[in-house]
């Protein structure tokens, strides 16, 4: 049977969110197409000021990379703009001419930045912040002019001119309201917002209505209503947004402030859908991610055709880190009738927490500084809760602990990251995680925006009470029969994860104990000690078995060696070692190949080559070094591969050439021969550290999720840190081994 087409007009985070989860739930229903008219593939928007801001690369924040569409069939039309859409026939066309047929239509326009009809808006050196394209205009001017100024105190606006004092300009932010944020904060925290922008260097001038932008052709400054001037080379317009409507509208699809939806986010139109900022449901179009994220998942698994709820409209919030600083806001906080239920204020701490009732019910919520409780007065706010429910009681969980139990094991926490609740649990289970910054290094949870911390808070402490207390959530349960069921072998109820991470204690206990001497170059008979290793571990077998003799092995030689300076030495043939067609060492040798011709690519294999000498992997590894595009080697589809490229070496991780295929996403992009192999050895240390035995790459990388793995790995220091445990490792073993060139040349190193 035919798949029907699926169409998606705009491949922003909301669309493509949709699509993603049609592909989990249905991934053979559609053929898909989707058209953006931006010329890179899908990125996280809400990140665009922490790359202003230099803390990310324009690669750390892409979403869905180029091989995620190709991994899915998925034909993405990019710097193509749709122009018409013929609703009787059932065919949209481009401005560039190109025409495609749909079967379902969905409409993901999103958002402009609203520009108001101030004179001189029209100038040279006048522009939003919105996209990729404006963070690369705004770093130019940097290059030439000093003074800037930013129209609209809002998030948008504050963070724009954060990334501008980053980037060395003097930045004033002008803003209409008394105080900054109003949408979101009282004049409390916003003062105290205010005063710590100032801190960093950002200026403000408040209650100012701009008359115009002075200037011939070019900025120079803006004119106020009350006769005052301001000096600006650079003017920044970020008084909010509209929602892309005109191409609706012109198709006659029913539209008022944005496209017309119902509950399941359909349009007047049969078969013409819309989700995202340009839709408008029961009157409300939303411009924060929560709501489109639901919004997508209702139209997914409209689309599928599974039971699904009716969308029935978001309670808007916020949770920021504006500038370093954690805001939190939810729900009304000015409307008419509200009063104040709870306030307190820590000038010392600089905390500042507000809740706010109308009839007796929690409406709305503000907090400052510290916003763990973010996530519980949410769940207050949603529910409508009586005011009573803000008194804590004993033995209660608290608003927060609540919010958590009640979320599904299934929905995802961390949006940037996509991280789910259950993985989130399981993670502190399996590992004993005791605080929100271990969860963010193991998964990373929270590690992008921050806008997750709170619930990241409220899982932790579930997980813990629900162990407390000797019971299991039904994630906890889930996780445990998993377990079991995924046992290393039949001599332990343990699974891979749960195997490392009780050896790993042993080991720490073991080696750090009082007046133990050790030797960093004496190697630990293996035989001698692994029946009281087995002992510790409650093995059912006093000595295992054939199936987990190399896992256990393996562990062994990975978590003691470059940590203690104690080194296991197995022999080779318990890894299941062996040579393939003379090119291939599987289990703790890696392929390196290398094209003839190239002295870089030579000199890449070669330092490779040295550098992962003799260090045992969980599974083969093949690493395929191109110096020229079409390389019969094929690098994204090999366990890493690294591409020669005219900016130097694109980095490709997790691919795979045999069945399944699978191509590899990009990693990265190293500028030198040094740091390609400074992103590469970093990456096959942390496969090293976090692959359970036998598991491929690919696979790894499968379960890990791409985006962590990379957003992980393209952390600088953490680079610097998995090489030197791999150096330090290296330094301490007391073996070597012959290394298998691509042409047949062995390097035989001396054993101690």
């Amino acid at each position: 049977m035919d798949k029907k087409k699926l169409v998606v007009i705009g491949n922003g985070m909301a669309g493509v969110k949709c699509i993603e989860e049609i592909i989990a739930i249905a991934p053979d229903t559609y053929d898909i197409v989707i058209y953006g008219n931006e010329p890179r593939p899908n990125y996280n928007r809400i990140m665009l000021s922490k790359v202003l801001q230099g803390e990310h690369t324009v690669q750390d924040i892409i979403l869905n990379d180029w091989s995620w569409y190709e991994q899915h069939g998925i034909r993405l039309h990019t710097g193509e703009t749709v122009t018409r859409i013929n609703t009787q026939t059932k065919d949209v066309e481009t401005a560039s001419g190109m025409t495609e047929s749909y079967d379902i239509l969905i409409l993901a326009t999103g958002s402009s930045p609203f520009i108001p009809p101030i004179p001189g808006v029209d100038k040279e050196r006048v522009m939003s912040f919105r996209t990729v394209d404006d963070c690369t205009r705004m770093a130019q001017y940097s290059k030439q002019y000093g003074k800037a100024a930013v129209i609209g105190g809002g998030l948008l606006g504050l963070e724009a001119a954060r990334g501008l004092l980053h980037l060395g300009m003097d930045a004033v932010v002008v803003h209409n309201a008394p105080y900054i944020m109003n949408r979101q904060l009282d004049a409390q925290a916003a003062d105290m917002l205010q005063r710590e922008l100032e801190s960093q260097g950002m200026k403000f001038l408040l209650s100012k209505n701009t008359q115009k932008i002075v200037g011939r052709s070019q900025a120079q400054g803006l004119a106020f209503t009350d006769g005052s001037r301001l000096d600006a080379d650079v003017v920044i317009v970020a008084v909010g947004i509209r929602p892309n409507v005109e191409l609706a509208r012109r198709s006659g699809i029913y539209t008022n402030r944005a496209i017309v939806v119902d509950d399941f986010m359909r349009t007047s139109v049969q078969d013409v859908y819309a989700v995202g900022e340009c839709a408008e449901h029961r009157g409300i179009s939303y411009g924060l991610v929560a709501p489109l994220f639901e919004q997508g998942k209702v139209l997914a698994r409209t689309l599928c055709q599974q039971e699904t709820g009716a969308y029935a409209g978001s309670i808007p919030y916020s949770q920021l880190k504006v500038s370093g600083v954690d805001v939190f806001s939810a729900g009304d906080i000015s409307g008419e009738g509200m009063q104040t239920a709870v306030q307190m204020l820590d000038g010392v701490q600089g905390t500042y927490k507000k809740v706010l009732m109308q009839a007796g019910k929690v409406r709305g919520a503000i907090l400052f500084g510290d916003t763990t409780e973010g996530t519980g007065l949410l769940s207050l706010v949603q529910r409508g809760a009586d005011v009573a429910e803000l008194r804590p009681r004993d033995g209660e969980p608290d608003p927060a602990e609540k919010a958590a139990a009640a979320l599904p094991a299934q929905d995802t926490v961390c949006a940037c990251n996509n991280v789910s609740k259950s993985a989130i649990m399981q993670a502190i289970q399996e590992h004993g995680l005791q605080n929100a910054d271990q969860v963010k290094e193991r998964t990373k949870a929270s590690g992008s925006c921050g806008g997750c911390r709170p619930m990241v808070v409220a899982l932790v402490k579930h997980t813990h009470n629900l162990q407390k207390n000797g019971k299991g959530a039904s994630t906890a349960v889930d996780t445990q029969e998993a377990q079991a069921e995924l046992a290393v072998c039949g001599c332990t109820t343990l699974g891979h994860d749960g195997l490392k991470s009780a050896m790993e204690e042993i080991f720490r206990d073991q080696f750090s104990s009082v007046g133990l001497i050790l030797d960093t170059q004496r190697a630990i008979d293996w035989e001698s000690e692994k029946n009281g290793l087995l002992q510790k571990l409650s093995w059912e077998t006093a000595s295992g078995c054939e199936v987990c003799e190399p896992v256990l092995r393996y562990y062994a030689q990975v978590l003691t060696r470059g940590v203690t300076g104690m080194d296991f030495k197995p022999e080779w043939g318990v890894y299941g070692a062996e040579q393939a067609h003379g090119t291939t060492v599987y289990s703790d040798d890696i392929m390196y190949d290398a094209l003839s011709g190239s002295d870089a690519s030579g000199l890449l294999t070669d330092r490779l080559r040295l550098a992962w000498r003799g260090m045992a992997m969980p599974a083969p590894v093949r690493i395929a070094v191109a110096a020229r595009m079409g390389s019969p080697l094929s690098p994204v589809v090999q366990d890493l591969g690294l591409q020669a490229s005219p900016a130097g070496w694109e980095v490709y991780v997790g691919g795979h050439a045999e069945h399944p295929v699978k191509q590899g996403g990009l990693l990265g992009l190293a500028e030198s021969v040094e740091d390609a192999v400074r992103l590469g050895s970093a990456c096959l240390q942390w496969y090293r550290q976090t692959a359970q035995f036998d598991e491929p790459m690919w696979a790894w990388s499968e379960r890990l999720g791409f985006m962590s793995i990379r957003e992980t790995l393209l952390d600088y220091q953490l680079q610097g840190e998995l090489v030197n445990r791999k150096n330090a490792e290296m330094a301490s073993a007391s073996y070597a081994r012959d290394v298998v060139l691509s042409d047949g040349r062995t390097a035989v190193q001396g054993q101690k």
